[in-house]
């Protein structure tokens, strides 16, 4: 496929993802690329969205490492490859290199750093729009139907999700006209983030989730996940906080409405795990 479509040579090997197929490529001079084989399902307009919000990272913000789309024949970004009566998109994109967040230990002054990181990010993403942002979308904090439709597989834990809802329907929805909106990442979980040997952060990675949402959902996703096994969950996300908000200040209506946020997200994925 990788010949048929970018004339390349490579050896592959499987990567981890959730909805498509991803494979870290390898050509005989040692180049690297990540080769993503969309879920058939994907909608090529949400593709379209990730690779023009690429570009308008690197054209305000040159020194966030994010991937870089390699063109396959005929100069496309999104290639089609036909399999047994199935068209799947394709692309091709640079491989980064780093560690996950996930493997490296989180220590206060990284957490900083961090929230700084996706606070350069905002800044960078601030003015971008596409119409494949707005869209109905499970993984959207600010849409809460997909865990009201399917708590009931949390089972024994449907009260919970029940009460971090009401919180949310009772303390941030009649607030939403005072909470700003705008595309965002919106998965800027630790195995999406890349740090250096030095265990600086330097890059993050799968804008498949993006969506058009709070802004301040997109310190709050990465919230929900640095707080898990931490023995001080609190102080681990108050430093993501801080570092976002001295980069990409939020209202105060926004720092109020933060950790019903992350309650949400983490109800989505407690919901769509047990769903799975």
């Amino acid at each position: 496929m990788i010949f048929d479509l970018y004339g390349l040579k490579t050896y592959a090997t499987s990567l981890d993802s959730e909805r498509d197929q991803n494979f870290l490529c390898t050509t005989p001079e040692n180049k690297q690329m990540v080769l993503k084989i969309s879920n058939p399902a994907e909608d090529k307009s949400v593709l379209e969205m990730q690779h023009e919000c690429m570009q308008y990272i690197h054209a305000n913000n040159g020194a966030l490492q994010i991937p870089c789309v390699i063109a396959g024949n005929g100069d496309n970004a999104i290639m089609e490859y036909d399999l047994q009566s199935t068209t799947y998109l394709v692309r091709l994109v640079h491989y980064l290199p780093g560690l996950l967040l996930t493997n490296v230990s989180h220590h206060e002054p990284m957490l900083h750093k961090l929230g700084a990181f996706l606070g350069h990010l905002s800044l960078a993403m601030r003015g971008f729009n596409h119409s494949a942002a707005h869209r109905d979308f499970p993984w959207d904090i600010a849409q809460i139907n997909f865990i009201e439709t399917h708590k009931q597989y949390v089972n024994q834990h449907e009260k919970t999700i029940d009460h971090f809802v009401e919180l949310y329907k009772k303390l941030v929805l009649p607030n939403n006209a005072n909470l700003r909106k705008t595309v965002i990442h919106n998965d800027g979980n630790d195995h999406n983030i890349l740090v250096n040997n030095d265990h600086e952060i330097i890059g993050i990675i799968d804008f498949g989730d993006m969506v058009y949402s709070f802004v301040a959902c997109e310190p709050a996703v990465c919230m929900s996940y640095i707080a898990l096994e931490k023995n001080d969950p609190l102080t681990s996300i108050s430093k993501v906080l801080k570092g976002f908000h001295e980069i990409f200040p939020l209202v105060d209506d926004e720092l109020r409405a933060i950790i019903y946020l992350i309650c949400i997200r983490c109800c989505i994925t407690v919901t769509m795990a047990a769903y799975r």
